[in-house]
């Protein structure tokens, strides 16, 4: 008789979020180094808007506080396929958690496709740049219509990224404040059909 099979446990999806980067000027003219704040704390930001209703999401200040940073990579639109550029396991790439958010400092690889990566950057071409993250634990407000994002368990990956082609790289977020709208519309119409059958009772 077979063994039964172990239950796969629920992927935790990954979701990513943009932010702006730039070419630094380096004083050693052989180094390709950018720069951009991925994270920015306590600013709450717009979302989506759905049905003429905003959501918004914030990071809550020490989010990162025991977020696995051990080895991450600095990568070109997220993408398996292209060479990594920079890595935090041999500090080319740095992720620097401060009382603001998240720094991120990456010093390309002398490669064919790291300088052209510096070269698009530089002349600001590229000028976006995004993080793949998963959640730990977080929050939503249904006053405020707020998600609070209180802490991180891993950050995945950083990525310059080409923005027209990611537009549609927040589908995790998306859903989550969807899912959100969508048990708002549940309640709100259940609490309208039980104010009819309230009313319907009063005239029998």
């Amino acid at each position: 008789m077979p063994l039964p099979k172990p239950k796969e446990k629920a992927e935790i999806p990954r979701e990513i979020r943009m932010a702006e980067i730039r070419a630094l000027e380096p004083a050693d003219q052989n180094e390709m180094i950018v720069e951009g704040r991925a994270i920015v704390y306590d600013s709450p930001t717009v979302m989506y808007e759905i049905d003429g209703i905003k959501y918004y999401e914030v990071i809550q200040r020490g989010a990162l506080d025991g977020t696995d940073l051990k080895d991450v990579p600095f990568k070109y639109n997220h993408s398996d396929s292209v060479m990594v550029m920079a890595r935090t396991r041999n500090k080319t790439l740095e992720l620097i958690p401060d009382d603001k958010g998240l720094l991120v400092r990456a010093k390309l690889a002398n490669t064919t496709a790291g300088r052209d990566l510096y070269e698009l950057i530089k002349r600001g071409d590229i000028d976006k740049m995004s993080f793949a993250f998963t959640v730990a634990e977080d929050s939503y407000d249904k006053e405020t219509r707020t998600r609070t994002i209180k802490r991180f368990k891993r950050i995945w990956d950083v990525s310059a990224v080409d923005t027209p082609a990611y537009s549609d790289t927040f589908i995790a977020a998306r859903s989550y404040f969807e899912a959100q709208a969508e048990a708002e519309r549940q309640a709100a119409e259940a609490a309208e059909e039980l104010r009819k059958r309230l009313i319907a009772k009063t005239y029998l």
